[in-house]
């Protein structure tokens, strides 16, 4: 694939989850969808240069970490990009961008059934106890913390 059927085809991606991001922005949580789309645009350019980065620069590196770097370049104290970037960016909830991801993520799924049934059952049982050692790990550091906090 060349840069610019990689880049036509990342941003059409890209387009795509911003503007589901912007319906459940919009509809759940009360944001104004003009006011969201600078926020929404500034991070599909975030992830379009990342995506870019992590083809072209030849670390291992996944584009989710130069799209964090980039972020918080943008976003550090000193930056002179700080406000206005922070002003556009935190009228996008956080909670609005699960949607496109979680469906992203059931559709990776879906692909990789094939493998998936090669390991059966091991992947269920690994799975329960991940799912409980998070849960109840999360749970002991929750009851320390707000014990030591005085709060119960």
């Amino acid at each position: 694939m060349d840069r610019a059927e990689f880049v036509t085809n990342a941003l059409a991606m890209l387009v795509v989850v911003g503007i589901i991001t912007l319906i459940g922005n919009t509809v759940g949580y009360d944001a104004g969808l003009v006011e969201s789309i600078p926020g929404i645009a500034l991070i599909i350019a975030i992830g379009i240069v990342s995506l870019f980065l992590a083809r072209e620069i030849p670390l291992e590196l996944p584009s989710f970490a130069y799209a964090i770097f980039i972020a918080m370049v943008l976003a550090l104290p000193f930056s002179p990009t700080q406000e206005v970037f922070l002003r556009y960016t935190d009228r996008i909830s956080f909670l609005a961008t699960a949607t496109p991801i979680l469906a992203y993520a059931g559709l990776s799924v879906s692909l990789q059934m094939d493998r998936f049934k090669q390991i059966g059952w091991k992947l269920v049982v690994v799975a329960v106890f991940v799912f409980f050692g998070t849960f109840f790990g999360s749970a002991i550091i929750a009851q320390a913390v707000l014990s030591f906090q005085g709060i119960i």
